[in-house]
């Protein structure tokens, strides 16, 4: 397994998991992998800092973790679960909720919240839509009285 730091077009910084690197090629061509914060499937590899190890004794000198590759058994552990059979089928039909939602609303990107407040305001016909608000401008709408809900993001259908 190796762990990823990575960026959305916005700048979002984010982590994620892969068995190795082709792993990560072939789910970022698939457009698998998304940012949590704003759904951009338009990712990349950040710049990561290497590891140090801690120096034994006082005065030596610690090498990068870089340098040398760790034991298997050295990496930090990330939260797994098995999943049953009803879980499977749930995680089959938010799957087909995102799907369908998304296929069949109008894309509006950032200009969510705006589009949301003329339809409840009646500024504009009703329509289904979907796109991205911050935590901030989620909250403000909900405060309104708008309603909304946020598409099921699913990690890829491997894991």
């Amino acid at each position: 397994m190796i762990r990823y730091a990575l960026v959305c077009e916005k700048g979002h910084d984010f982590e994620s998991w892969f068995q190795d690197s082709a792993a990560y090629d072939k789910q970022v061509k698939r457009k698998l992998v998304t940012c949590p914060h704003c759904g951009s499937a338009k990712v990349g590899k950040a710049i990561m800092a290497p590891r140090l190890a801690g120096a034994r004794k006082r005065g030596a000198r610690a090498e990068p973790a870089a340098a040398t590759p760790a034991p298997e058994n050295a990496q930090e552990k990330a939260p797994v679960a098995m999943i049953s059979p009803q879980e499977m089928e749930l995680r089959g039909k938010l799957k087909e909720l995102r799907d369908h939602l998304t296929k069949n609303a109008d894309h509006v990107g950032p200009k969510f919240p705006e589009e949301a407040r003329k339809m409840h305001y009646g500024e504009t016909e009703h329509r289904s839509i979907y796109g991205e608000a911050s935590p901030d401008e989620a909250r403000r709408l909900a405060e309104e009285g708008i309603e909304f809900h946020p598409l099921p993001i699913l990690p890829d259908e491997r894991n």
